[in-house]
Protein backbone atom coordinates (compact mmCIF):
# COMPACT_ATOMS: atom_id res chain seq x y z
CA UNK A 1 0.00 0.00 0.00
CA UNK A 2 1.19 3.34 -0.73
CA UNK A 3 0.36 6.61 1.58
CA UNK A 4 0.12 4.51 4.19
CA UNK A 5 0.76 6.99 6.72
CA UNK A 6 -1.55 9.63 5.63
CA UNK A 7 -4.94 10.60 6.99
CA UNK A 8 -6.64 7.58 5.33
CA UNK A 9 -3.60 5.65 5.10
CA UNK A 10 -3.47 5.04 8.80
CA UNK A 11 -7.24 3.74 9.02
CA UNK A 12 -7.22 1.27 5.93
CA UNK A 13 -3.80 -0.17 7.45
CA UNK A 14 -5.44 -0.73 11.12
CA UNK A 15 -8.44 -2.38 9.74
CA UNK A 16 -6.62 -5.04 7.19
CA UNK A 17 -4.14 -5.74 10.01
CA UNK A 18 -6.81 -5.92 12.29
CA UNK A 19 -8.69 -8.29 10.31
CA UNK A 20 -5.53 -10.58 9.60
CA UNK A 21 -4.14 -9.14 6.31
CA UNK A 22 -0.06 -8.69 5.99
CA UNK A 23 0.50 -5.28 4.94
CA UNK A 24 3.66 -3.59 3.60
CA UNK A 25 3.64 0.05 3.60
CA UNK A 26 5.62 1.81 0.79
CA UNK A 27 7.05 5.07 2.41
CA UNK A 28 9.09 7.46 0.94
CA UNK A 29 12.98 7.22 1.38
CA UNK A 30 12.89 10.86 2.81
CA UNK A 31 9.65 10.55 4.80
CA UNK A 32 9.87 11.60 8.33
CA UNK A 33 6.39 9.67 9.28
CA UNK A 34 6.60 7.25 11.68
CA UNK A 35 5.46 3.31 9.90
CA UNK A 36 2.22 2.33 11.03
CA UNK A 37 1.99 -0.14 13.33
CA UNK A 38 2.18 -3.66 12.01
CA UNK A 39 3.09 -3.00 8.51
CA UNK A 40 6.03 -4.45 6.95
CA UNK A 41 7.76 -0.69 5.85
CA UNK A 42 9.64 -0.53 2.39
CA UNK A 43 11.01 2.80 1.91
CA UNK A 44 10.71 3.71 -2.06
CA UNK A 45 9.98 6.15 -4.52
CA UNK A 46 6.68 5.94 -6.81
CA UNK A 47 8.67 4.50 -9.76
CA UNK A 48 8.30 0.75 -11.33
CA UNK A 49 11.81 -0.42 -11.08
CA UNK A 50 12.18 0.85 -7.17
CA UNK A 51 8.54 -0.77 -6.57
CA UNK A 52 9.07 -4.10 -8.47
CA UNK A 53 10.54 -5.78 -4.87
CA UNK A 54 8.14 -4.13 -2.98
CA UNK A 55 4.90 -5.73 -4.50
CA UNK A 56 6.70 -8.86 -5.39
CA UNK A 57 4.39 -11.62 -3.81
CA UNK A 58 1.41 -9.02 -3.56
CA UNK A 59 -2.17 -9.84 -4.11
CA UNK A 60 -3.49 -6.41 -4.37
CA UNK A 61 -2.32 -2.92 -4.05
CA UNK A 62 -4.11 0.18 -3.08
CA UNK A 63 -2.82 3.53 -4.24
CA UNK A 64 -3.39 6.12 -1.90
CA UNK A 65 -0.20 8.10 -2.22
CA UNK A 66 -0.58 11.45 -3.53
CA UNK A 67 -0.63 15.39 -3.18
CA UNK A 68 -4.16 17.10 -2.27
CA UNK A 69 -2.22 20.33 -1.46
CA UNK A 70 1.16 22.56 -2.57
CA UNK A 71 2.06 25.88 -3.87
CA UNK A 72 3.48 24.19 -7.04
CA UNK A 73 1.08 23.40 -9.61
CA UNK A 74 3.60 21.33 -11.26
CA UNK A 75 3.55 18.81 -8.02
CA UNK A 76 0.49 17.62 -8.43
CA UNK A 77 1.09 16.29 -11.79
CA UNK A 78 4.35 14.62 -10.69
CA UNK A 79 2.92 12.73 -7.93
CA UNK A 80 -0.69 12.11 -8.71
CA UNK A 81 0.14 11.48 -12.62
CA UNK A 82 3.28 10.50 -12.43
CA UNK A 83 3.54 8.47 -9.44
CA UNK A 84 0.55 6.87 -10.33
CA UNK A 85 2.40 5.78 -13.70
CA UNK A 86 4.96 4.18 -11.45
CA UNK A 87 2.39 2.21 -9.46
CA UNK A 88 0.87 0.84 -12.69
CA UNK A 89 3.32 -0.66 -14.03
CA UNK A 90 4.92 -2.24 -10.82
CA UNK A 91 1.62 -3.93 -9.90
CA UNK A 92 0.88 -5.09 -13.25
CA UNK A 93 4.58 -6.26 -13.94
CA UNK A 94 3.59 -8.26 -9.96
CA UNK A 95 0.48 -9.88 -11.60
CA UNK A 96 -1.43 -7.88 -8.95
CA UNK A 97 -4.59 -5.71 -8.60
CA UNK A 98 -5.01 -2.30 -8.47
CA UNK A 99 -7.33 -0.60 -5.92
CA UNK A 100 -6.77 2.87 -6.88
CA UNK A 101 -8.08 5.99 -4.87
CA UNK A 102 -8.80 8.78 -7.04
CA UNK A 103 -11.65 11.55 -5.63
CA UNK A 104 -14.66 13.20 -6.98
CA UNK A 105 -12.24 16.01 -7.90
CA UNK A 106 -11.09 13.99 -11.05
CA UNK A 107 -15.12 14.07 -11.94
CA UNK A 108 -15.89 17.96 -11.52
CA UNK A 109 -18.69 19.73 -9.96
CA UNK A 110 -22.22 19.13 -9.27
CA UNK A 111 -25.61 20.42 -7.79
CA UNK A 112 -27.40 18.24 -5.31
CA UNK A 113 -30.45 18.46 -7.95
CA UNK A 114 -28.35 17.24 -10.49
CA UNK A 115 -25.78 14.25 -9.01
CA UNK A 116 -22.84 13.24 -11.17
CA UNK A 117 -22.37 9.63 -11.60
CA UNK A 118 -19.68 7.12 -13.18
CA UNK A 119 -20.91 7.41 -16.87
CA UNK A 120 -20.87 11.49 -16.86
CA UNK A 121 -17.80 13.04 -18.68
CA UNK A 122 -15.44 14.44 -16.30
CA UNK A 123 -14.81 18.08 -15.97
CA UNK A 124 -12.44 18.96 -12.84
CA UNK A 125 -12.23 22.68 -12.51
CA UNK A 126 -8.64 22.57 -10.89
CA UNK A 127 -5.29 21.50 -11.26
CA UNK A 128 -5.63 19.23 -8.19
CA UNK A 129 -8.58 17.58 -10.35
CA UNK A 130 -6.97 17.64 -13.33
CA UNK A 131 -4.34 15.95 -12.39
CA UNK A 132 -6.40 12.68 -10.56
CA UNK A 133 -8.58 12.46 -13.79
CA UNK A 134 -4.96 11.93 -15.41
CA UNK A 135 -4.07 9.49 -12.68
CA UNK A 136 -7.01 7.88 -13.46
CA UNK A 137 -6.39 7.98 -17.38
CA UNK A 138 -2.89 6.12 -16.37
CA UNK A 139 -4.48 3.24 -14.48
CA UNK A 140 -7.03 2.62 -17.51
CA UNK A 141 -4.70 2.92 -20.18
CA UNK A 142 -1.87 0.65 -18.37
CA UNK A 143 -2.12 -2.65 -20.50
CA UNK A 144 -3.26 -6.10 -18.98
CA UNK A 145 -3.84 -4.57 -15.67
CA UNK A 146 -7.05 -5.57 -13.16
CA UNK A 147 -8.00 -2.67 -11.10
CA UNK A 148 -10.34 -0.35 -9.55
CA UNK A 149 -10.50 3.15 -9.37
CA UNK A 150 -12.51 4.55 -6.15
CA UNK A 151 -13.50 8.17 -6.22
CA UNK A 152 -14.57 9.63 -2.31
CA UNK A 153 -15.93 12.55 -1.91
CA UNK A 154 -15.21 15.08 1.59
CA UNK A 155 -13.55 12.16 4.03
CA UNK A 156 -13.45 13.01 7.74
CA UNK A 157 -12.95 11.33 10.44
CA UNK A 158 -10.25 11.30 13.22
CA UNK A 159 -7.14 12.63 12.59
CA UNK A 160 -8.42 14.92 9.72
CA UNK A 161 -6.94 17.93 9.79
CA UNK A 162 -8.67 19.49 6.35
CA UNK A 163 -11.81 20.56 8.56
CA UNK A 164 -9.70 21.68 11.65
CA UNK A 165 -9.72 25.33 10.76
CA UNK A 166 -13.45 25.49 10.57
CA UNK A 167 -13.22 24.32 14.43
CA UNK A 168 -10.48 26.97 15.17
CA UNK A 169 -12.83 29.94 13.81
CA UNK A 170 -15.48 28.05 16.18
CA UNK A 171 -13.53 28.34 19.09
CA UNK A 172 -13.10 32.49 17.97
CA UNK A 173 -17.07 32.66 17.91
CA UNK A 174 -16.97 33.25 14.00
CA UNK A 175 -18.19 30.57 11.03
CA UNK A 176 -17.81 31.75 7.78
CA UNK A 177 -20.25 31.29 4.89
CA UNK A 178 -18.81 31.28 1.74
CA UNK A 179 -19.88 30.74 -1.54
CA UNK A 180 -23.27 29.51 -2.68
CA UNK A 181 -26.21 28.92 -0.05
CA UNK A 182 -27.74 26.04 -2.65
CA UNK A 183 -24.29 24.54 -2.55
CA UNK A 184 -23.43 20.94 -1.00
CA UNK A 185 -21.06 18.33 -0.99
CA UNK A 186 -20.86 14.53 -0.77
CA UNK A 187 -19.20 13.19 2.57
CA UNK A 188 -17.90 10.13 3.41
CA UNK A 189 -16.84 9.41 6.79
CA UNK A 190 -12.97 7.80 6.90
CA UNK A 191 -14.15 4.45 8.51
CA UNK A 192 -16.68 3.96 5.76
CA UNK A 193 -14.37 4.83 2.97
CA UNK A 194 -11.98 2.30 4.87
CA UNK A 195 -14.85 -0.52 4.43
CA UNK A 196 -15.42 -0.14 0.95
CA UNK A 197 -11.30 -0.13 0.08
CA UNK A 198 -11.31 -3.36 2.08
CA UNK A 199 -14.63 -4.50 0.18
CA UNK A 200 -12.89 -3.72 -3.05
CA UNK A 201 -10.31 -6.08 -2.34
CA UNK A 202 -12.49 -8.88 -1.12
CA UNK A 203 -14.50 -8.32 -4.69
CA UNK A 204 -12.68 -8.37 -7.95
CA UNK A 205 -14.61 -5.49 -9.73
CA UNK A 206 -12.00 -5.67 -12.48
CA UNK A 207 -12.29 -2.30 -14.63
CA UNK A 208 -14.59 -0.52 -12.56
CA UNK A 209 -15.06 2.90 -11.49
CA UNK A 210 -17.12 3.99 -7.90
CA UNK A 211 -18.10 7.04 -6.14
CA UNK A 212 -17.92 7.04 -2.73
CA UNK A 213 -19.80 8.89 -0.16
CA UNK A 214 -23.28 8.99 2.26
CA UNK A 215 -25.96 9.32 0.15
CA UNK A 216 -27.38 12.43 1.49
CA UNK A 217 -25.18 15.46 0.34
CA UNK A 218 -24.06 17.99 2.87
CA UNK A 219 -24.89 21.75 2.35
CA UNK A 220 -21.73 24.60 3.22
CA UNK A 221 -24.52 25.69 5.79
CA UNK A 222 -25.05 22.17 7.35
CA UNK A 223 -21.46 21.55 7.71
CA UNK A 224 -21.18 24.81 9.67
CA UNK A 225 -23.80 24.53 11.96
CA UNK A 226 -22.92 20.50 12.80
CA UNK A 227 -18.77 21.79 13.39
CA UNK A 228 -20.78 24.88 15.69
CA UNK A 229 -22.35 21.91 17.76
CA UNK A 230 -19.39 19.65 17.90
CA UNK A 231 -17.04 22.49 19.06
CA UNK A 232 -20.02 23.60 21.57
CA UNK A 233 -19.89 27.56 20.92
CA UNK A 234 -22.03 29.92 20.62
CA UNK A 235 -19.83 30.70 17.19
CA UNK A 236 -22.01 33.34 14.86
CA UNK A 237 -22.58 32.37 11.06
CA UNK A 238 -21.43 35.34 8.59
CA UNK A 239 -22.23 35.62 5.37
CA UNK A 240 -18.72 36.35 3.45
CA UNK A 241 -19.66 37.48 -0.24
CA UNK A 242 -17.64 35.99 -3.10
CA UNK A 243 -15.92 38.88 -4.15
CA UNK A 244 -14.33 39.22 -0.25
CA UNK A 245 -13.48 35.70 -1.00
CA UNK A 246 -12.12 36.10 -4.13
CA UNK A 247 -9.67 39.09 -2.99
CA UNK A 248 -9.05 36.75 0.16
CA UNK A 249 -7.89 33.79 -2.11
CA UNK A 250 -5.63 36.31 -3.71
CA UNK A 251 -3.67 37.35 -0.71
CA UNK A 252 -3.59 33.47 0.19
CA UNK A 253 -1.43 32.59 -3.47
CA UNK A 254 0.70 35.51 -2.20
CA UNK A 255 1.53 34.11 1.36
CA UNK A 256 1.62 30.90 0.42
CA UNK A 257 4.74 31.48 -1.86
CA UNK A 258 6.02 33.20 0.22
CA UNK A 259 5.93 30.56 3.31
CA UNK A 260 6.62 27.43 0.92
CA UNK A 261 3.11 25.81 1.71
CA UNK A 262 -0.45 26.81 0.65
CA UNK A 263 -2.93 28.58 3.20
CA UNK A 264 -6.10 27.88 4.69
CA UNK A 265 -7.83 30.31 1.62
CA UNK A 266 -6.07 30.24 -2.42
CA UNK A 267 -7.33 30.22 -5.71
CA UNK A 268 -8.07 26.38 -5.47
CA UNK A 269 -10.33 26.67 -2.67
CA UNK A 270 -11.96 29.38 -4.03
CA UNK A 271 -12.82 28.10 -6.94
CA UNK A 272 -14.14 25.12 -4.71
CA UNK A 273 -16.07 27.20 -3.12
CA UNK A 274 -17.75 29.05 -6.08
CA UNK A 275 -18.53 25.96 -7.39
CA UNK A 276 -22.16 24.66 -7.48
CA UNK A 277 -21.48 21.80 -4.72
CA UNK A 278 -19.57 18.57 -5.26
CA UNK A 279 -22.41 15.60 -5.05
CA UNK A 280 -22.54 12.75 -6.65
CA UNK A 281 -24.92 9.21 -7.04
CA UNK A 282 -23.74 6.17 -4.95
CA UNK A 283 -25.88 3.56 -6.51
CA UNK A 284 -23.22 1.77 -7.99
CA UNK A 285 -21.03 2.03 -4.60
CA UNK A 286 -24.19 0.52 -2.71
CA UNK A 287 -25.04 -2.47 -5.23
CA UNK A 288 -21.46 -3.44 -6.25
CA UNK A 289 -19.81 -2.62 -2.79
Amino acid sequence: MTGSTGFIGRHVTAFLIGRGDDVCAVQHPRSQRGAPPGATVVRAPLEASALAEAFRGVDVVVHLAGVVSTVREREFFDVNVEGTRGVAAATRAAGARLIHISSLAAAGPASPSAPRSEDDTPAPIDAYGRSKLEGERVVVDTPDLRWTILRPGVVYGPGDRALLPLFRLAALGVMPLVGRATAAYTFVHVRDLVRTIAAAIDHDLARDTIFVGHPRPVTTRDLLAEVRAAARTGAVMVRVPLALARLAAIAGDVGGKMLGRPLTINSRRYTELAAEGFVCRVDRLRDKL
